[in-house]
C-alpha cells in the first residue's frame, strides 16, 4: 500500500496543506463561539488588554482551549498509530487498551475514598492511572514462554480495560457524589482547562511526539515479523518496551489534561495510512496532524450543536469514530 501521497514532494505538500487546515481551524476556534469576536479583538487582547469580557474570553478560555485540543489530538493520533503498529491490530486505540479506563479509575478512587475534588489533582492522578494501566498491559502481554506478542498485548489491553471499567462502575454505584463530580470529566473535554494546568503536562507530550517519530523506524523492521527482526539483529523486546513507554507518555498526558477521549487514536492512523501508506515515520507525523485536526474540528462542532450550551468533545469524537470503528470491524471480518 503506497498511499495517495506516493512521492516525497507530495507528502511534503500534503503536510503543508494539513498545517494550513489546522491553522484555519485554530483561527475559527479562537474567534467564534457563543460570544462572537473579531480578529482585531483577538490581537488587541494580547497587545492592548483592557480586562473586558471579550479579552478575558480570548486569553483565558479560547486560546488555552485551542492549544490543548491541538496537543491532545496530536498525542492521541500518534499513540493510536504506535499501538496499531506494535500490535498489528487495525482496531487498536488507547481507549481499547485500557489507558483511558485506568485514568478514570484513578480519578474515581481519589474522589470516592480521599474526597479529592481539585482539577489539578485530577490531572496528576489521571496521568498516573493511565501510566499504571499501560504498564499493566505491557507486563501482562510479556508473560509466557513467547514473551510479548501482538495477540497477547491485545488481550492484555482488553483485560485491563474491562477490569478498570468494572471497578470504576462499582465505585460510582455506591458513591453518587463521586459520580456528580467526575461525570463531565469522564466524557472527555478540553473546556475549563487552563495553561497553568496544561504547561506542566506539555513536556511529556513533546517527549512522546519525538519518541513516536524515532521509534517508528525500528517498528517497521519489527512489523516484518519477530523472527525476521531478530535475524536482522534487532533487540525486539527493547523496541516493544520503548514503544510502550512512548504510548503511555502520549495517552497518559492526554487523558491527564482532557479526560478520556476515544476514537481519535483509531481514526487518525487509518486516515494517515490512506495518505502515506506504510511509511511509518510519515505515518506517525500524519497521524499526529490528523488527530489534531479531528479533535479541534470536534471541539468546534460541539460548541455549535447545542449553542449556547455545548456537547463534551468525547461525545463528538464518538459520533465521528463509532461509524469508522464499525466499518473497520466489518472489513476485518470479511
Amino acid at each position: 500500500m503506497t498511499g495517495l501521497l506516493s512521492t516525497p514532494a507530495r507528502r511534503a505538500a500534503g503536510l503543508m496543506v494539513g498545517l494550513l487546515v489546522l491553522a484555519l481551524l485554530a483561527a475559527v476556534s479562537v474567534s467564534y463561539g457563543a460570544l462572537a469576536t473579531s480578529w482585531r479583538t483577538v490581537i488587541e487582547a494580547y497587545t492592548q488588554f483592557n480586562g473586558s469580557n471579550e479579552h478575558l474570553v480570548i486569553t483565558e478560555v479560547r486560546v488555552p482551549r485551542t492549544a490543548i485540543a491541538l496537543a491532545v489530538g496530536a498525542s492521541l493520533g500518534m499513540a493510536g498509530a504506535l499501538l496499531q503498529m506494535l500490535t498489528r491490530n487495525p482496531l487498536a486505540d488507547p481507549e481499547v487498551f485500557g489507558l483511558n479506563a485506568g485514568a478514570a479509575l484513578a480519578i474515581v478512587v481519589a474522589v470516592s475514598v480521599f474526597s479529592i475534588s481539585s482539577l489539578a489533582a485530577f490531572t496528576a492522578l489521571a496521568f498516573v492511572g493511565a501510566a499504571c494501566a499501560g504498564l499493566g498491559v505491557l507486563l501482562l502481554g510479556s508473560l509466557g514462554r513467547d514473551g510479548m506478542t501482538p495477540l497477547k498485548l491485545t488481550l492484555a489491553g482488553a483485560a485491563v480495560w474491562a477490569l478498570c471499567e468494572s471497578v470504576t462502575s462499582g465505585f460510582l454505584t455506591v458513591n453518587e457524589r463521586a459520580l456528580d463530580e467526575v461525570l463531565f470529566w469522564l466524557k472527555g473535554s478540553v473546556a475549563g482547562r487552563n495553561l497553568e494546568r496544561f504547561l506542566p503536562v506539555l513536556p511529556y507530550m513533546v517527549l512522546g511526539w519525538l519518541g513516536a517519530v524515532w521509534v517508528a523506524g525500528p517498528l517497521r523492521v519489527l512489523m516484518m515479523g519477530e523472527d525476521v527482526a531478530r535475524s536482522l539483529g534487532q533487540r525486539t523486546m527493547r523496541v516493544k518496551v520503548v514503544t510502550g513507554v512512548v504510548i503511555v507518555l502520549l495517552a497518559g498526558s492526554s487523558v491527564a489534561i482532557a479526560g478520556p477521549i476515544g476514537f481519535v487514536g483509531l481514526v487518525a492512523p487509518h486516515a494517515a495510512r490512506a495518505l502515506v501508506g506504510f511509511r511509518l515515520r510519515w505515518q506517525a507525523v500524519y497521524s499526529g496532524l490528523l488527530g489534531a485536526i479531528v479533535l479541534l474540528a470536534a471541539d468546534i462542532g460541539g460548541r455549535y450543536v447545542a449553542m449556547p450550551k455545548e456537547l463534551p468533545i468525547g461525545v463528538m469524537t464518538a459520533l465521528i469514530g463509532a461509524p469508522v470503528f464499525i466499518a473497520l470491524a466489518r472489513r476485518e471480518r470479511r
